[in-house]
């Protein structure tokens, strides 16, 4: 029953007997974020979790994570390579660069010095609206 409802939650009812594999890569990100929330964890760890996603979708999941973090009160950490997505979903980023932390802060002190401080020097932002 729980896992029901945990599905309903991310949308997924309609989906609760096929499996996992024959999902389209948002559904199989949402079907991890159902079962997370079935594990009731204190830390979520999203490793990516929009990587190969189109621009709604990915919103659609960062949206899970995010009620994950104010809904639920589990805490949330998130790598993702696209700033706009950042400021949007974060209250904190940890900038990584060689394994060394290189920037430490709320999301809208990164300008684009930082950006290229992060990314290097020829690095662009993407915007994902």
């Amino acid at each position: 029953e729980d896992a029901r409802a945990c599905l309903a939650r991310v949308g997924l009812s309609d989906k609760e007997s096929q499996r996992a594999d024959t999902l389209s890569g948002g559904q199989q990100q949402r079907v991890g974020i159902a079962r997370a929330l079935m594990q009731k964890p204190d830390v979520i760890l999203a490793d990516e979790p929009v990587a190969s996603l189109d621009p709604a979708t990915a919103h659609t999941v960062l949206d899970h994570l995010e009620q994950m973090n104010k809904r639920d009160g589990m805490t949330v950490v998130c790598n993702l390579h696209f700033l706009s997505l950042a400021r949007r979903y974060s209250d904190r980023v940890v900038g990584l660069k060689a394994g060394e932390i290189v920037f430490d802060g709320g999301p809208h002190e990164i300008d684009d010095e930082r950006f290229k401080q992060i990314y290097g020097q020829d690095a662009e932002q993407v915007e994902i609206a």
